[in-house]
């Protein structure tokens, strides 16, 4: 079954590439490997804003994650002309998450995307990844993260 049909089987239609916010690209591809700038977390209503530990709990943190594997995904398709059955592996995740001091399941909350990543992909969305806790994020996001993955 090809990547796409996977996603709309579990319902997920890929927005369109996010655009940057500022003076950088949303991806570079070096050889094999693609590497995508961090993805805010957003959705057809706009941004998802909170902090964990304070006014958002881990399953909105985990959703809000989602939200930021699906960007990632999106922008891996531009990056691959189009076609993301070009992936070979999700290589590794970089993901901050908007956390009071005292909040310590950050992993947990990234476990939204790394979940819906191996549910969408099977072993090859399987990777290596960090999950920190940021004082704050930009525009108040509540997760942001960015990728490597490889392609063919």
């Amino acid at each position: 079954m090809s990547i796409e049909a996977k996603l709309n089987e579990l319902g997920v239609t890929l927005p369109d590439a996010p655009a940057p916010a500022a003076n950088y690209v949303p991806y570079v591809v070096a050889g094999d490997m693609v590497y995508i700038s961090g993805q805010i977390s957003a959705d057809e209503n706009g941004l998802i804003t909170g902090t964990l530990g304070d006014d958002m709990d881990v399953g909105a943190g985990q959703a809000a994650a989602k939200r930021c594997a699906i960007a990632l995904l999106a922008q891996l398709k531009a990056a691959s002309g189009g076609d993301l059955d070009r992936l070979v592996r999700v290589v590794k995740l970089g993901a901050f998450v908007n956390s009071t001091a005292d909040f310590t399941q950050q992993p947990q909350v990234v476990n939204g995307a790394s979940d819906f990543l191996v549910e969408a992909l099977g072993d090859i969305g399987r990777h290596a990844r960090s999950a920190v806790s940021s004082p704050s994020l930009p525009l108040g996001v509540a997760v942001e993260i960015d990728g490597v993955f490889q392609i063919k």
